[in-house]
């Protein structure tokens, strides 16, 4: 009798709310992350979502921080413990066409510049996106790639001292960013040769470099000492990255670990699922190895 009581008890408090069976969230992942990689995302790409939802909704999915950040929004992130993995340039004047390979941009750019890293360092972030800029009928790669060398080695004893990376985004100018320079893996790395810095790396785009070039997995393997983050995205279009486009993912992430890599892998695809997060969170499931 005592064993049925409190049988028809228990029962009546979960239809009564007060017994709470621990269910699983949507986006929690059924297992936690390896930990061989450090998974992050870059907020733009889930524009319709709310930073802070976004934020609590990651945290879930064990992804610890997000890519292209401007300093407004650090507030933010701090209150949920979100690392910024990557600050955005947060610019109405310096962006991805007006960068460091122009002389007459430098002065501007200096002075831009020592405000992030100032505010970047006070955050206890790391990472600074920077651009070369775009190629015109007045400079060629050569004299752009000198131009870059000159106005960088003046801020980036700065950024040493201050223990924050510039780090050069490489983009495709064959569809997305017509005539921006840094558009090949050789000329960054010469750049990053050139400046011979800890704190000045690239940011290896998978999406624009299969674009480019191709040929990825030998790329990373032999120029790993001169990336500093990546981005992921699917070919054509930066789709999902699933079996719909022309990459094969778990074996360039395979390579990326391999050649010792520990920062960030910002996921930068367009999701195509209604519920942005699940896509998100196949992403992250798919590059989890």
């Amino acid at each position: 009798m005592e064993n049925s009581l409190g049988r028809r008890e228990t029962v009546k408090k979960i239809i009564g709310g007060s017994f709470v069976m621990p269910l699983m969230d949507k986006f929690q992942l059924p297992v936690p992350l390896k930990g061989n990689i450090k998974h992050s995302v870059c907020k733009w790409c889930y524009g319709s979502i709310p930073l802070e939802e976004f934020a609590i909704a990651i945290k879930k999915m064990g992804i610890n921080a997000i890519d292209l950040i401007s300093i407004e929004q650090f507030p933010i992130l701090k209150k949920h413990d979100i690392h910024c993995s990557m600050v955005s340039i947060s610019s109405s004047i310096w962006s991805i066409t007006k960068g460091w390979n122009k002389t007459e941009n430098h002065e501007g750019l200096i002075k831009w510049y020592k405000y992030l890293i100032d505010e970047t360092a006070k955050a206890g972030f790391k990472n600074i996106i920077c651009f070369s800029g775009n190629r015109d009928e007045e400079i060629n790669d050569e004299e752009g790639l000198d131009n870059c060398v000159e106005g960088l080695s003046k801020i980036i004893p700065y950024a040493e001292q201050k223990k924050v990376t510039l780090v050069m985004e490489l983009l495709n100018s064959k569809i997305d960013h017509k005539n921006y320079m840094c558009d090949t893996t050789d000329w960054g790395v010469e750049l990053v040769r050139m400046l011979d810095s800890e704190n000045f790396k690239l940011l290896y785009d998978i999406y624009h470099m299969q674009i480019m070039e191709g040929d990825v997995i030998r790329t990373i393997t032999e120029n790993k000492d001169f990336i500093g983050h990546y981005h992921t995205g699917g070919v054509p279009g930066r789709a999902e990255i699933d079996q719909t486009q022309e990459l094969n993912y778990p074996a360039i992430i395979k390579a990326i670990i391999a050649t010792g890599y520990k920062g960030y892998l910002g996921q930068e695809f367009i999701p195509k699922n209604a519920d942005k997060l699940t896509s998100l969170k196949s992403a992250v499931e798919l590059c989890d190895l």
